[in-house]
């Protein structure tokens, strides 16, 4: 791909630690190649991020500190987000697992920074507020709180009855859409290596971003997810020529095989 092609990249690559994706995919390797893996994946995706970028990597907080030690290299640290995680359990002599991480850099000052707010958080049972803010109710913005870098209104993974790959984690659909939010404006381009169950396509299409991603094993996953929520998406074509997101020596394939089937992650 080009160099500074893209407004957004959002990735949520494995974790290296023997999931079964039960799609064939080996997440068990030497930690060294893994690294290695991971040093060249965020390189490239940092290349390909326009000046002002966002690039955002999920992953558990040791994952977390050798991504940053990669992005640093090229980008300009911003937040370290940390989501809740629930229904965790103590592992060997350390502290209760409690979060995950979400990096978030940009590709020098950022180009894009939208406040999003978030509903002031009641009990679900009784339906009052948890916080009483310091007695300072009155003076929150009727809109919502601002976000801040702890997420302790969602956690990572996607209730069972809404995924699209049985018996394997998928993320929440609000992660990438908050991310996008954040970053992006309507008709950005947004990117994500690891397409997976397609949840960061269907952030991107439900906030009318463009978007093109990748993925090895589960492109039928995310075309019934797409299928599902928007069922004219696959059958549209791109309103944008993607082929020039691609160098030179690599288009003439590109093109090629656009015209012999449809790409399962295309432009929305």
């Amino acid at each position: 791909m080009k160099p500074e092609t893209v407004d957004c990249v959002f990735a949520d690559p494995p974790f290296n630690l023997g999931k079964d994706y039960k799609n064939g995919f080996n997440d068990r390797v030497d930690e060294v190649r893994y690294f290695e893996w991971c040093e060249s994946w965020i390189l490239e995706c940092s290349r390909i991020l326009k000046p002002g970028g966002a690039f955002f990597v999920y992953g558990t907080p040791e994952l977390a500190i050798h991504f940053a030690s990669f992005m640093n290299r090229r980008l300009t640290f911003r937040h370290w987000i940390a989501l809740s995680m629930k229904g965790s359990y103590p592992r060997g002599r350390k502290l209760y697992p409690a979060h995950y991480a979400l990096l978030y850099y940009t590709r020098g000052t950022p180009k894009t920074f939208n406040r999003v707010r978030v509903p002031i958080q009641v009990c679900r049972h009784c339906g009052r507020e948890l916080k009483d803010y310091g007695g300072h109710r009155e003076k929150l913005n009727p809109k919502g709180l601002n976000l801040s870098d702890f997420w302790e209104d969602t956690s990572p993974n996607r209730h069972k009855r809404f995924k699209v790959r049985p018996g394997v984690n998928e993320l929440k659909l609000v992660i990438p859409e908050r991310a996008i939010l954040i970053a992006t404006e309507p008709g950005n381009l947004v990117f994500d290596p690891f397409g997976g169950g397609g949840s960061t396509f269907q952030a991107a299409e439900r906030h009318f971003r463009r978007w093109i991603g990748a993925e090895l094993f589960d492109c039928h996953h995310i075309e019934a997810r797409l299928e599902e929520s928007f069922p004219l998406v696959l059958h549209r074509e791109p309103n944008f020529d993607y082929t020039q997101l691609f160098n030179e020596d690599h288009k003439d394939s590109v093109l090629r095989r656009s015209q012999r089937e449809s790409l399962p992650a295309r432009a929305g």
